[in-house]
């Protein structure tokens, strides 16, 4: 069973098991991130986004691929590190060879601070999170123009006359919609800090106790609980996904630790990634 939660205004849904795979589909965006498995509820969304090229976040891009076209669906928009984008291209070529059909796919290579434009008047930033092999993260942006508060009492036909007489009577408000940050250090709240103001931000937190200490974590490049209560305070999200948490811990157990481990101010804020039993069923 898929897990689905709400965070804010965006629908989650999918997988994440530490080291063993990890696929989002965030409904409002029409959005994957990292297909580690290949869900056929939406596996025809328009736009993959890859952080890095671990299995357990890439390899099930052939059956995606396969998924699609045995449906007949449209190559997909495929966002990736740079570093990686010949290998993805290697081995859908090769894969196409065996399978026989087409596997082609969109390509849009992007390295820290890339920007594209996305869906309608949002935009896809890159930015670098911190892992033994090249990675990024996503964070989506919502740009919007808005006038000035100083032409705010002008009617509209003023505001019209001086926007046509090329007056600069608007500014561009920027709102951080949702980021995607796994398997990374911590300190990329640090490298990437608008991330803390992001209204929805997904974060894997791979360790949540003494099964793994914090060194050790650290040293795998992944979120130990320990840090993040360290920082508790300041993260202002509206809401903060966790998720890719490990083997170590059996959904009822994940839910246990936070609720003991995490002062209110941040639990409120918590939406946890699992499934909705006590035990992983994917």
């Amino acid at each position: 069973m898929l897990s689905n939660v709400q965070a804010g205004p965006y629908t989650i849904r999918g997988v994440s098991l530490g080291g063993v795979y990890t696929s989002l589909y965030v409904q409002e965006l029409d959005a994957m991130l990292d297909v580690g498995m290949a869900p056929r509820q939406y596996a025809s969304a328009r736009n993959l986004f890859l952080s890095h090229g671990h299995a357990d976040h890439v390899g099930a891009i052939g059956t995606l691929m396969g998924i699609r076209g045995l449906h007949r669906i449209p190559a997909p928009r495929v966002f990736l590190p740079a570093a990686i984008a010949d290998d993805v291209k290697a081995t859908l070529d090769a894969l196409a060879k065996m399978q026989r059909y087409d596997m082609a796919v969109e390509l849009v290579p992007m390295e820290p601070g890339d920007e594209q434009p996305f869906k309608g008047n949002v935009f896809v930033r890159a930015f670098r999170t911190h892992h033994p092999v090249p990675s990024l993260g996503y964070q989506f942006v919502r740009r919007t123009q808005k006038l000035r508060p100083e032409f705010a009492a002008l009617p509209g036909p003023e505001i019209a006359r001086r926007k046509a007489a090329g007056e600069n009577l608007f500014y561009t408000n920027e709102s951080l919609e949702l980021a995607y940050a796994t398997d990374t250090l911590l300190r990329v709240i640090d490298t990437h800090p608008s991330l803390l103001q992001t209204r929805v931000l997904i974060l894997e937190c791979s360790f949540l106790d003494e099964k793994k200490d914090l060194e050790s974590s650290r040293a795998g490049c992944h979120v130990h609980l320990d840090e993040l209560l360290e920082r508790a305070s300041d993260f202002q999200n509206d809401a903060l996904v966790l998720m890719h948490f490990s083997q170590l811990y059996e959904p009822r157990m994940v839910r246990e630790i936070l609720t003991r481990r995490c002062p209110p101010e941040l639990l409120k804020r918590i939406v946890p990634f699992l499934p909705t039993g006590d035990t992983w069923t994917v």
